[in-house]
């Protein structure tokens, strides 16, 4: 038994995959204390006796809230004296050249808890001013004379070496504070970026540790793996200690289980769009998830790989609000779990996304999780007739104009990670999920001109499933900083096999099988003189051939056993890996330069454990008549007029239906809105697939695209 769990905003989701198959369910998320939704929504589905059993798969908020929220640890920060305000320096760079009084976000470690120590390294590790012993015992005095719940080491340089970072997380590992050392977080260069990221997983890491503990006194601690960043899952004891990796756990789960679901339906060109109670989630992957090893999250850099995700405000909860000129707002506050929108009879007051599509029928108030709750609409009738008031409007007007304006929301964030990057939306297919994700991914797609939406099955809770679907990986990096020339493929051969095996050491020490293992490399690269870079794969060799087969020289199995599936020796040589960067910086930037010499700044390898992953049931496409899932008729309003639509349960949908819009589609953990125009068919994996086609009041007008 496995099952994997995502702690949203709203609601908290579970799948569970065991002999009788997959099945799903929701519990309202709990924000003072998260673990209890997960324990609560274990237990209803599981027992208390299955908590010992199953192994879970668990994605968190807890790590990005506390450090939105600001309401992590007190950090104390060590640093190379000198250099103590490098965190609140930063970059020259403003993020609003044209504001005069933009204000920087505070720094998480205030002037007075940051100590200076008097040691020095230079770029190559080489020691400048030595780390004597009475220096140690006075820094780690006036750390803790601070009351730190958490102390963040970051030496200049001691990327290329170690030695007086180690010297002090030695020094005060028995005194109680969390430590967070630079060279066990971020060994790369780049000085603020490096102390930012320490100082946030020195603030993050105390409450992540709590909430893991949590989960560890009821469940099994060797059964639990966490959501990581960067698509892959990592063991309760390194999530606790490096806290700093599941910043984008929730999220990244949605965008594994989106691109997986679109390549196993025929589409590796996928936008993932994850619509919740809070925010939006979008990632683009052509062909492969996008990751980067640059974020930015509450103002703050963090240099750890995560997969490429813009995040915007707008959400089912969002809050719709008139601003002080008097126009209409939505988002990015929202309502949350507690208490929620209005139409969730919690308490709540202000309208909401959720609310306004209601009022538009596009939710039906009886089917609402499966018919286990009934959604409140007279609250929301008044609130939003009040609201449209203030504003001067019809309240169709107004719950239609909320709908619009959180809609543009998001369709910005798709344009900034499609047409901003270079890449034509109507190149890829928009699947959508989180709960919200149906009723606005057709109208989106329309907007783009994206051809095609793909719903997958239970696209409530794909976050969840997409855990299920997350292998165990590992990044590892170290920044070399030398001319590619001068580096030579020996040397780099020996950095990349040095990080391979640092991840089939640790990847084994889990209880993973050594053969399951494979290795990506990376090489960050720039021209000499150039202030940033451009991440390139560099291959190891080519594959090595089938045990027993006519190309097999005997060594195959050896090579299977060291888990790199690569021929030994460096089969690229520097000037193949000069080319790739060329090649690289041209589709990056329009000009390359062959003459111009290249710098290796950092080797990467990614180490990746092959799992089981469960296993989608397919059956043959039938009739298209959708029959029987047609409940009934159901009243809607579109551009102001109420329409009737079909009303249409997704359980009794077969593979080979189809129907038109407008149309509600409704299931267990979403609503799907088919506005008229599009038409939806469901595919062999019960997917829905809308074709958007154009809204009637387009073609009214003419039609086309703008």
């Amino acid at each position: 038994m496995i099952v994997g769990v995502d702690t949203g905003g709203t609601f908290t989701d579970l799948v569970v995959v065991d002999e009788a198959g997959i099945r799903i369910h929701k519990v309202p998320s709990t924000p003072d204390d998260p673990s209890r939704a997960v324990i609560d929504g274990l237990v209803e589905v599981l027992g208390e006796d299955g908590l010992a059993r199953a192994r879970v798969i668990h994605g968190s908020t807890v790590a990005t809230n506390a450090l939105l929220e600001r309401k992590g640890a007190r950090v104390a920060l060590l640093t190379t004296a000198g250099f103590e305000d490098v965190i609140e320096i930063g970059r020259q760079a403003r993020a609003e050249i044209y504001d005069l009084a933009v204000t920087k976000p505070e720094p998480l470690v205030p002037p007075e808890r940051r100590v200076g120590v008097a040691e020095r390294l230079d770029e190559r590790g080489g020691v400048v001013v030595a780390l004597v012993e009475t220096e140690t015992e006075r820094a780690v005095a006036d750390v803790l004379a601070g009351a730190p719940d958490a102390v963040a080491i970051c030496f200049l340089h001691s990327y290329a070496n170690p030695d007086h970072e180690r010297r002090l997380v030695a020094a005060l590992s028995d005194t109680g504070p969390f430590v967070s050392a630079s060279c066990d977080v971020l060994p790369e260069f780049r000085e603020y970026e490096r102390v930012s990221t320490t100082t946030v997983n020195a603030f993050v890491g105390p409450v992540m540790s709590r909430y893991l503990g949590k989960l560890g006194e009821r469940l099994d601690p060797d059964r639990i793996r966490i959501m990581a960043s960067n698509g892959g899952v990592v063991p309760l004891d390194t999530a606790s200690r490096l806290a700093v990796q599941t910043i984008l756990s929730g999220p990244a789960g949605g965008a594994v289980g989106g691109f997986e679901i679109g390549r196993l339906a025929g589409y590796d060109h996928v936008i993932t769009f994850d619509m919740g109670g809070t925010s939006t989630d979008v990632s683009l992957c052509a062909g492969e998830l996008t990751r980067t090893s640059e974020t930015e999250i509450g103002g703050l850099p963090i240099r750890v790989p995560v997969i490429d995700i813009h995040t915007v405000g707008a959400g089912g909860g969002s809050i719709a609000t008139r601003d002080p000129g008097g126009s209409l707002k939505v988002g990015p506050e929202s309502a949350g779990a507690d208490p929620g929108p209005i139409c969730y009879g919690r308490g709540g007051t202000a309208v909401t996304v959720t609310d306004a599509n209601l009022f538009l029928g596009r939710l039906s108030p009886v089917h609402f999780l499966g018919g286990s709750r009934e959604l409140e609409s007279a609250g929301v009738r008044e609130a939003i007739s009040d609201l449209a008031a203030a504003l001067g409007l019809e309240p169709v007007a107004l719950a239609e104009g909320v709908v619009r304006v959180a809609n543009a929301t998001m369709e910005r964030a798709i344009r900034v990670i499609s047409l901003e990057r270079g890449f034509d939306p109507r190149d890829f297919t928009l699947v959508c999920f989180g709960g919200a994700g149906g009723l606005h991914a057709v109208e989106l797609a329309r907007g783009l001109g994206i051809p095609r939406v793909l719903v997958p099955a239970g696209a409530g809770t794909l976050s969840a499933l997409g855990m299920l679907m997350a292998d165990p990986i590992r990044d590892f990096s170290r920044s070399v900083l030398r001319p590619l020339v001068e580096l030579g493929a020996d040397a780099l051969e020996s950095e990349f096999a040095a990080l391979e095996a640092r991840g089939r050491d640790e990847l084994v020490a889990e209880g993973l099988d050594a053969s399951t293992l494979r290795f990506e490399r990376l090489a960050d690269l720039r021209y000499v003189g150039q202030g940033f870079e451009l991440a390139v794969p560099v291959a190891s060799g080519d594959r090595a051939p089938a045990v027993g087969s006519d190309e097999d020289d005997g060594s195959s199995e050896e090579m299977r056993s060291t888990a790199t599936h690569f021929v030994a020796g460096t089969a690229r040589t520097v000037a193949q890996v000069a080319q790739a960067f060329h090649e690289a910086h041209e589709n990056r930037y329009g000009y390359a330069d062959q003459k111009r010499a290249v710098e290796v700044v950092t080797v990467r390898v990614r180490a990746i454990a092959r799992t089981e992953r469960p296993e989608l049931e397919r059956n043959e496409p039938g009739t298209e008549d959708p029959g029987e899932a047609v409940l009934e008729s159901h009243r809607v309003i579109v551009d102001g007029v109420a329409v009737e639509a079909r009303l249409i349960d997704r359980d009794r949908l077969r593979p080979g239906n189809a129907f038109e819009g407008p149309a509600v589609v409704v299931e267990y953990s979403t609503t799907t809105f088919v506005p008229s125009g599009a038409r939806c068919r469901v595919d062999e994996l019960g997917n829905l697939v809308i074709a958007p086609g154009a809204s009637p009041a387009a073609e009214g007008a003419g039609g086309g695209r703008t």
